[in-house]
């Protein structure tokens, strides 16, 4: 049985929809002050009638439904799928206008990479991008790297009753505190603490180093937050290469380990329980993990001339292997050496690390290091099933917040989610190499998309062709949504979109919510 999408429905998903636009609008607001206060005039206007845009259609939209109602399942799982595109749309006006891209797809490119916070740009001329639209940029990873129904909920947004529906369908299961409003206020104050420390820090920095102090804050900030959501947008084209600053790429490697760190481990630190930390399957298989790619990326590297000296390894090697674990997309390497200089096992050894990412419940992408654990847990059970006697009864046990027990629908979810990644990796490295591209290129490439790391190696180009663009972008959001959201919702479009059948018996009436396959 699958369930067709009914004219109340569509009303009801325009009308959250709506909400959303509306919230941009709010979003927009913030570049719009910082070019005002900065007297730049021409973002200033650009911004103003963004706005005006976004208030006009989201008021337009909001009137599919006056009466306000609790969101079922089917109807949340459309709008968390469609808003990340939708507000693409929207955040994609004000930055195409800027003159910083060569085509409107390039712009709408830029908006989903930052929302999804996945950090791959086509920006052209980044260093000399004005100050409100290089703030618009990194809102929209702040956004997108807490979730956009995480920050539309702690704000208020869609009110109390969609709540739940709305941050279940987000992908997120697991609530920091029993109520789902306290939940996504919390999430907000850790990143907002997270942030301010990190600016505080790099902004010193970057003053002692002799950089003007309005630039040093800005950048700071910006750079704290893209460390944080794990975003990999950098204000400057040759990303943290750029500072030359070995204590600005170790302050920004601590906050991208604490931002794929899950905030329900937060939360368990913060109430006294710091043992829940070691003991999570997640900490462990991170630690097994990191250490079997820290030896085989270092072996790989030991080779190139760009790492021959021991400090230079430690400093740009670690720093780049730490933002493709967290798939943040920060480099301290220039795109012409990851192809030349950067062995080719060390290449492949980067797209591995981005396939796996981070934490579950993060602000990281990929696969994540959970699942990863539980399928690692799941081959044990196999094992100890195989050998032991036909009488027994094997239970596998692992700390995930509290002991918990392994079960067929744990191990059935991690594997689905696993298989689908592994499944858009290869369609789009195949896209890549049927686009001209060399498949090693095209399969790191892909896997930057997917997983939203971010760091790109020149497949993804100003003005490259609209199809590899096109089914980029689709990477993109769909590994933002972790497939089940994007494929529930695809379904149930073509449910709808299937003509019914007529009922040949006149006693039978086809229902007006499912149809049969």
């Amino acid at each position: 049985m699958w369930q067709r999408f009914s004219l109340y429905d569509v009303r009801v998903i325009g009308h959250y929809l709506g909400m959303l636009v509306l919230f941009s609008a709010l979003l927009m607001v913030v570049p719009f002050v910082t070019a005002l206060v900065f007297q730049e005039w021409d973002p200033a206007y650009r911004y103003l009638y963004s706005i005006g845009i976004a208030l006009v259609v989201g008021s337009l939209l909001r009137f599919f439904r006056i009466q306000p109602g609790k969101l079922n399942r089917q109807q949340a799982l459309a709008v968390v799928g469609l808003a990340w595109i939708v507000l693409g749309l929207f955040c994609s006006i004000p930055l195409y206008n800027s003159g910083h891209y060569l085509t409107y797809l390039d712009a709408l490119f830029d908006s989903v990479s930052g929302i999804t916070t996945t950090g791959a740009s086509l920006i052209v001329d980044l260093d000399h991008l004005s100050y409100a639209d290089n703030m618009f940029r990194f809102m929209m990873h702040l956004l997108g790297g807490l979730g956009l129904i995480v920050v539309a909920l702690s704000l208020g947004v869609f009110g109390k009753r969609a709540g739940a529906t709305l941050y279940t369908s987000e992908g997120r299961s697991e609530h920091v505190v029993p109520n789902v409003i306290h939940t996504t206020t919390f999430i907000a104050k850790v990143t907002a603490w997270f942030v301010l420390i990190g600016t505080v820090s790099i902004s010193v920095l970057m003053l002692l180093s002799g950089i003007e102090p309005v630039r040093a804050i800005l950048q700071s900030f910006w750079v704290a937050i893209s460390g944080f959501v794990t975003g990999g947008f950098s204000p400057m084209q040759q990303s943290i290469f750029y500072y030359h600053s070995f204590p600005i790429e170790a302050l920004l490697m601590v906050l991208m380990l604490l931002g794929t760190v899950s905030f329900v481990i937060y939360s368990e630190v913060l109430r006294g329980r710091v043992r829940e930390f070691f003991r999570d399957i997640e900490t462990r298989t991170t630690v097994i993990w990191m250490v079997a790619m820290v030896v085989v990326f270092t072996a790989s590297l030991a080779t190139s001339t760009l790492f021959s000296d021991v400090p230079t390894l430690l400093r740009r090697g670690m720093f780049v292997l730490i933002s493709a674990f967290t798939t943040t997309g920060f480099s301290v390497l220039t795109t012409n050496q990851l192809l030349t200089v950067v062995t080719s096992g060390a290449f492949l050894t980067l797209a591995l690390v981005m396939a796996v990412g981070g934490w579950a419940g993060s602000t990281a992408g990929g696969i994540k290091i959970y699942r990863v654990g539980i399928i690692a847990k799941s081959f044990v059970s196999t094992i100890k099933e195989a050998v032991s006697p036909d009488s027994a009864t094997v239970v596998v046990a692992y700390n995930h917040v509290g002991k918990r027990i392994l079960s067929p629908s744990v191990v059935k979810e991690a594997m689905t989610i696993f298989i689908m990644f592994v499944i858009t990796y290869v369609i789009g490295a195949l896209v890549g190499i049927a686009h001209g591209h060399e498949a090693t290129q095209a399969v790191y490439e892909s896997v930057c998309m997917t997983s939203n790391g971010g760091m790109i190696v020149g497949i993804a180009t100003p003005g490259m062709p609209v199809t590899l663009e096109l089914f980029y972008i689709l990477q993109m959001w769909a590994g933002r949504l972790e497939f089940i959201t994007l494929l529930a919702l695809i379904v149930q479009v073509v449910v709808s979109a299937i003509p019914r059948r007529r009922a040949t018996n006149p006693g039978v009436v086809a229902s007006n919510e499912e149809i049969q396959l």
